[in-house]
C-alpha cells in the first residue's frame, strides 16, 4: 500500500466518537524517547508526528488518518517523562486504558522498542498485556542499524526469544529499512 494521504485528524485523552467511529485503528506504542515519532515519520514519508529531544511530550492519544482507510494512533510514550509522578501516572492509565479496557478492535498494535537495548521490563510488561488480551501485535525493533554487525544476528534472535510468538520487524528510519514489511503488516 501506497500512502497518499495522512493527515493529524485531533488528539484526545479520554473517551471520545472517534474512538468508535468504525475507522480501523492501528495503535503505535513505546517507551519515551525510542523514535516512535520518527517511526510514524519514516512510515508515512512525511512529518506528521511531531518528535522532540525531550522525553514525554506526547500527552494525548493523536489520531492520524491515513489514506482515508484507517487511523494510525500514536500514543503517549511510557517510562520516563518531563512530568510529575501523578503526570506520568495518568499518562500510563491513559495508555493502557485505550490498549487494553476501552473496547477497542484494534487492526493492530505496533510496540516499538530499541534494538540496541533491548527490551525494558515495561516493554515486556506491555506485550505481555497486550498478548493477554490476545491482541494482533507487532514488535518494531527501531534503531536496528545501530546493533554491531557482530552482534546483529544474535540480538534479532534473542528479540524473537523473548517476545515469543510476536513478529519482530528490523528497522532503520534513518536507514529506511523495514518500512515495507512494516506497511504489509499493519495494512493486512
Amino acid at each position: 500500500m501506497k500512502i497518499k494521504s495522512a493527515e493529524f485528524i485531533k488528539g484526545v485523552a479520554g473517551e471520545d466518537e472517534i474512538l468508535h467511529d468504525e475507522i480501523p485503528q492501528v495503535a503505535f506504542i513505546g517507551r519515551s524517547n525510542v523514535g516512535k515519532s520518527s517511526v510514524i515519520n519514516s512510515l508515512v514519508g512525511k512529518e506528521l508526528a511531531r518528535s522532540s529531544s525531550v522525553p514525554g511530550k506526547t500527552r494525548e492519544i493523536n489520531f492520524y488518518l491515513i489514506n482515508k482507510e484507517f487511523y494510525l494512533t500514536d500514543l503517549p510514550g511510557y517510562g520516563y517523562a518531563k512530568a510529575s509522578l501523578e503526570e506520568r501516572d495518568q499518562l500510563r492509565q491513559l495508555i493502557l486504558w485505550y490498549l487494553l479496557f476501552a473496547n477497542i478492535d484494534h487492526k493492530k498494535i505496533v510496540l516499538i522498542i530499541d534494538a540496541e537495548i533491548g527490551p525494558t521490563e515495561q516493554d515486556m510488561m506491555m506485550a505481555r498485556r497486550i498478548n493477554e488480551r490476545q491482541k494482533d501485535m507487532v514488535i518494531v525493533a527501531n534503531k536496528s542499524d545501530k546493533v554491531k554487525k557482530s552482534q546483529y544476528q544474535n540480538q534479532m534472535q534473542d528479540l524473537q526469544l523473548k517476545f515469543g510468538i510476536n513478529k519482530i520487524i528490523p528497522y532503520s528510519a534513518t536507514k529506511r529499512q523495514g518500512i515495507e514489511e512494516l506497511m504489509l503488516e499493519i495494512t493486512k
